[in-house]
């Protein structure tokens, strides 16, 4: 597809498309760089790496980037194969004592590093992460690669697939992994990533959690109302599914070497690996719209985006929350880092991407979502102002709450369908699904069980 000419840079309608979500989730700050082919074509920072401070977000501050170094870990262990050391066909028992066989048959690496494995998720990063936030959790003392195989050795009743089959997100699995490139290369998995990859790519901002750095923002914990209050940036275990710190600037460098399909990290074979799809991800658009379903390659989302490719991978310790996309036809990619959870930084790179390949944002399914939920969230009334209902953003979807000073009632409630001049929605209510109608007349109008109501006031 031929690209869309830009005749202005688009970064007045970013910036102020960047602002208002951090306005909405009040997430305190946020740096963001976007790359087109080898150059650097905007970098800067919104809020604060530093509330209490009032220290301002840039483009060197550095963050935690949770699941965005599952594709460090990929990479490494490329260039491992690229070397002989291995194939991605080898059993893992052969690096590691790992005694579980799904079904009766081995995981391969290639398993682990698609999310292959058949195991689903054991949450240990869940468990650690809340447990160090001091918002629940617990710990597990898992310290060292010997701890995660005993761990999962110990889960082979869990599995719920043969390996290959099914796509079951394994945090645990790319532990085993950065012990595998530990095992292969004789350096931890950190000294290894330094001299293969962060160095080559001169990202000298780029470490791991836990470590002394200059521009370190804040970490916050978000909660859905009041101040966001700091966390902890906790060091992880190994570090290979998640513990890498970085800026948005280092990432822009990180993402220069996937624009140049892998140079001078791995060659053209090894990159079409990491880029090649190999399961479905679960979950469909709500509506047709430019963004297709997606699969899970190695380290590395692919799915359609506006007739091209979109890979990426996003990231998140809670206390920051990180996304990294690129069109490899385009020459185009974004970093987007933030220093709390709150807003999907997804959502925001997608918005980049395609105000830079001269996309409206309104094509853009989570834009129409989010302009709907501006035209329909409120207070609502009925005849005679008998009864008082808000609909306001809830987990994905809409919570119906029928105001009530001693016992408010409340449902959640799925988004369904948009048709012509009407929202559709479902409510579950025990054993019925109750359909739900927004009519989108001015104003809106609820039709809800037995109630017609009317939107009377927004959200407070």
């Amino acid at each position: 597809m031929a690209r869309k000419e830009v005749a202005v840079a688009p970064w007045e309608t970013l910036e102020a498309f960047v602002r208002e979500r951090l306005r909405r989730s009040r997430l305190p700050g946020l740096s963001l760089a976007v790359v087109r082919g080898e150059e650097v074509a905007y970098a800067r920072g919104f809020g604060f790496r530093d509330l209490e401070r009032k220290l301002p977000a840039t483009p060197t501050t550095r963050y935690g980037i949770g699941s965005v170094t599952k594709s460090f870990t990929a990479l490494a262990l490329m260039q491992l194969v690229e070397e002989g050391k291995l194939s991605l066909e080898d059993p893992v028992e052969r690096f590691l004592p790992l005694r579980v066989r799904p079904f009766g048959e081995p995981v391969r690496v290639e398993h682990l590093l698609a999310h292959t494995s058949g195991i689903p998720a054991l949450a240990y990063a869940e468990a650690e992460i809340r447990y160090d936030q001091g918002t629940g959790g617990r710990p597990l003392a898992l310290a060292a690669v010997a701890d995660f195989v005993a761990w999962l050795n110990g889960a082979e009743g869990w599995a719920e697939a043969r390996p290959g089959e099914r796509w079951f997100y394994l945090n645990e699995g790319y532990v085993l992994l950065g012990g595998i490139i530990q095992e292969l290369s004789g350096l931890s998995y950190g000294e290894y990533l330094r001299e293969r990859v962060l160095k080559p790519l001169g990202m000298e901002a780029t470490g791991f959690l836990g470590e002394e750095a200059p521009e370190l923002a804040t970490p916050y914990l978000v909660p859905p109302e009041g101040r966001p209050r700091p966390g902890r940036a906790a060091p992880m275990a190994v570090g290979s599914d998640g513990a890498l710190v970085s800026t948005a600037l280092d990432l822009a460098l990180y993402l220069r070497m996937w624009l140049r399909r892998g140079a001078p990290l791995v060659g053209e074979e090894a990159y079409r690996e990491l880029l090649r799809p190999r399961v479905p991800v679960p979950g469909e658009p709500l509506w047709p719209g430019p963004l297709g379903p997606a699969q899970y390659a190695l380290g590395l989302m692919v799915q359609p985006f506006f007739g091209r490719t979109l890979v990426g991978h996003g990231g998140s310790v809670l206390v920051y929350t990180a996304h990294l996309a690129f069109l490899p036809e385009e020459g185009l990619g974004v970093a987007v880092l933030a220093n709390g959870s709150g807003y999907p930084l997804a959502q925001i790179a997608q918005a980049a991407l395609a105000l830079l390949l001269g996309e409206p944002l309104e094509a853009l399914p989570f834009y129409r979502l989010e302009a709907l939920g501006e035209r329909i969230f409120g207070l609502y009334a009925t005849y005679g102002d008998t009864l008082r209902v808000t609909l306001r953003p809830q987990a994905g979807g809409v919570e119906l709450r029928v105001e009530d000073r001693e016992a408010p009632q409340s449902v959640l409630l799925a988004w369904e369908a948009l048709g012509e001049g009407e929202v559709r929605l479902r409510a579950l209510l025990g054993d019925r699904a109750l359909p739900v109608a927004v009519r989108l007349s001015d104003p809106p109008v609820l039709l809800y069980e037995r109630y017609k109501l009317r939107r009377v006031g927004g959200l407070a």
